[in-house]
């Protein structure tokens, strides 16, 4: 409606008229009717290149692009849609929408608030008003967890805001650092791709695919990334910062190896906890220090703090095979069997074969022979002991614990010193039985080998052991 000349068309011959502008404005809307948003496009390109002036070709060319997903580029028309006519409803609509889809809450919501000066009481700007202060919302929260390293929170808050703002990059990047930070890198790397392939020199995207081959370990990969991203966008901090870490712990790592080869374990371990402190983020390279760093402690005899370092290794990274086998060794060395069984039991279950099946197996025996009575200790001798210093170990203690020398002490005591006379003889008859001490070495199930040792006398082997009644007496002592 309205003349040429208010519509801004020019009337020179030669040039379309505004009628032939409204016939291509609407054929386009036909095709914008037929969900064809491509031919509607290119109808509503023609309908303005007729008639320049018209912002309500800028506006249907606005929603024909915001349909084909194209937001940037919707924005520009909106905005000159408002550009020649400020009181234009649906062109302040659509720019903010397409703030909105952008991820630009803030010039969204100026947009929303004019159509309300204009319309005060029009829906759709005040629904979106409040779409975008949840927006913002989201952002400000997100940002809060960031620093507090809540990244599952993050991510859960920038898919919520990519619900309204589904072509905003900056929200889809920070959804994507927070998932290689989670360790879920099929999806961040997903995220980062899918820019690439809109937007192939878009840095921050370069840095996320940078940053999840970092954080599993292929550090060289990781820092070719983070140098792409830097040619793109020089300030690009935290690929600056990334890089920098990535090549100090690949250096630092490296030392140690060097050093740890070289039999040199205390400049390895104090290498290994630098490497530690470069990077609280990068989970798996740290579990792989740490179990270094416990196999050095190892080493270095140091058997607890091994136990630790390898504990922490499989806090980070709970399928960490190399963890529980070093971890499982050295509860061996600490004779902590149940632990060692249990960490060979995991490691079993993961990887059945004939090596772990040994160690299994070898714990197994060890945590049986350690629930029973320990022969040697009741002798005091160790287990490599002489057929000779059993002997003189038995004589010491049946001595020391034989009834007849305490029989002037309490009932109490008398019933101790009993029981452990009684331990003794039953220590000796193993131990001194070149057979039975096999069997008990090996950790055979003496009961079931016939040693059972429930009618044991305890006074005939000090009797055999001493030469008969007349060899021995406490009597006068």
């Amino acid at each position: 409606s309205g003349s040429p000349l208010n519509m801004g068309c020019p009337l020179s011959p030669g040039v379309p008229s505004k009628g032939e502008a409204e016939t291509f404005k609407e054929q386009g809307n036909a095709y914008y009717a037929k969900k064809d948003y491509n031919e509607a496009y290119n109808y509503y390109t023609k309908a303005i290149d007729a008639c320049p002036n018209n912002a309500s070709y800028y506006g249907n060319r606005a929603a024909t692009l915001m349909m084909l997903g194209k937001f940037r580029e919707a924005l520009g028309d909106a905005q000159q849609s408002v550009r020649l006519d400020d009181t234009f409803v649906r062109g302040h609509l659509r720019e903010g929408k397409c703030h909105l889809s952008l991820g630009n809450a803030m010039a969204a919501s100026r947009c929303f608030q004019r159509v309300l000066e204009l319309d005060h009481t029009n829906p759709q700007a005040q629904q979106e008003l409040k779409n975008a202060s949840a927006v913002l919302e989201y952002e400000r929260i997100a940002e809060t967890d960031f620093e507090k390293r809540d990244f599952r929170k993050v991510v859960f808050c920038m898919d919520r805001a990519l619900e309204f703002a589904p072509a905003c990059h900056r929200f889809k990047i920070l959804k994507a650092e927070c998932l290689a930070l989670l360790g879920r890198y099929p999806e961040a790397q997903s995220v980062a791709s899918d820019i690439l392939r809109m937007d192939s020199t878009n840095a921050d995207a370069l840095y996320v695919r940078g940053l999840c081959l970092y954080y599993e370990d292929c550090i060289e990969k990781a820092v070719q990334f983070f140098i792409q991203a830097l040619r793109m966008a020089p300030d690009h901090e935290k690929a600056c910062l990334a890089c920098r870490n990535a090549k100090a712990l690949k250096a630092k790592k490296e030392d140690g190896n060097k050093a740890f080869k070289e039999g040199n374990y205390k400049l390895a371990y104090e290498l290994y906890t630098e490497a530690l402190g470069i990077d609280p983020n990068n989970i798996k390279t740290n579990a792989k220090l740490y179990c270094n760093r416990g196999t050095v402690n190892s080493k270095l005899r140091k058997l607890e703090e091994a136990i630790d370092d390898c504990t922490n290794a499989i806090k980070l990274d709970d399928t960490y095979i190399k963890a529980y086998l070093r971890r499982a060794q050295c509860y061996m060395d600490t004779e902590q069997y149940e632990d060692a069984v249990r960490d060979y039991e995991k490691v079993y279950q993961t990887e059945k074969t004939k090596e772990h099946k040994q160690c299994l197996k070898n714990a197994q025996v060890e945590l049986k022979k350690s629930k029973r009575k320990d022969y040697y200790k009741i002798l005091g001798v160790n287990k490599n002991a002489s057929e000779d210093e059993i002997k003189k170990a038995y004589r010491k203690r049946a001595l020391m614990h034989h009834p007849d020398r305490h029989s002037g002490a309490s009932a109490e005591i008398q019933k101790e010193e009993e029981k452990k006379f009684k331990e003794v003889g039953e220590a000796f008859t193993i131990l001194s039985d070149p057979k039975k001490k096999a069997r008990y070495d090996s950790g055979q199930d003496l009961e079931e080998d016939g040693m059972n040792m429930a009618d044991f006398d305890a006074n005939n082997i000090f009797k055999a052991f001493f030469g008969g009644p007349g060899g021995f007496s406490f009597e006068g002592r």
